[in-house]
């Protein structure tokens, strides 16, 4: 399969300290990062574009140990995760589905506590294309508390040919959550699901 071409990254890190309510103590990070790479199948139609997701793994295992780094490097703190993907318009959204594996099984590498399914979510947009990439709790996707989304966007991409591959993590819930549902204290943690 094709290499895979990186033409740039954007690591971006959100301190949230209140949402208008009381202050905390210690502020929920939000972090997201963003490569943009050549779509190599833009153009045309393939049949047999399986492939390429082992060539992306590399990619999604430095990409999740960038945006580990980035966020202090300790995977005890990371609770919450989610993936995404923006198709240039050359490209088709099957080509962001190429992202799914190679996206979450590296973070799940880096985070070993995490047992839940990593959200996703994928489009085909032009340059500057913003993405509400979904976040769970990490080992448990019913926790309500952690059922978020980051809104992410590189402001130029991507174009026709490009791909923008995208990993996200939380150190915590929602800064004033209280809607209820299972608590992080009371994962069971049999099934990444409770």
């Amino acid at each position: 399969m094709p290499e895979v071409i990186v033409r740039k990254s954007v690591i971006s890190i959100d301190e949230i300290f209140h949402e208008g309510g009381p202050p905390s103590a210690k502020p929920l990070l939000r972090g997201a990062i963003s490569s943009v790479i050549i779509n190599p199948f833009a153009g045309r139609y393939v049949e047999e574009i399986t492939g390429f997701i082992d060539d992306l793994r590399p990619l999604g295992l430095q990409m999740a140990k960038d945006l580990l780094k980035a966020l202090g490097g300790d995977p005890s703190v990371v609770e919450g995760y989610g993936k995404g993907a923006i198709v240039g318009e050359a490209g088709e959204l099957e080509h962001g589905a190429l992202w799914h594996a190679p996206g979450g099984y590296s973070m799940r590498d880096q985070l070993p506590a995490s047992k839940a399914i990593v959200p996703s979510t994928k489009k085909v947009g032009g340059p500057g294309a913003r993405l509400d990439v979904p976040v769970t709790h990490s080992n448990a996707s019913y926790v309500r508390s952690h059922f978020d989304a980051i809104e992410v966007r590189v402001n130029d991409a991507p174009k026709a040919n490009e791909m923008v591959v995208i990993l996200v993590m939380t150190t915590g819930a929602r800064i004033h959550n209280r809607a209820g549902g299972l608590a992080a204290s009371d994962i069971l943690g049999e099934d990444g699901l409770k």
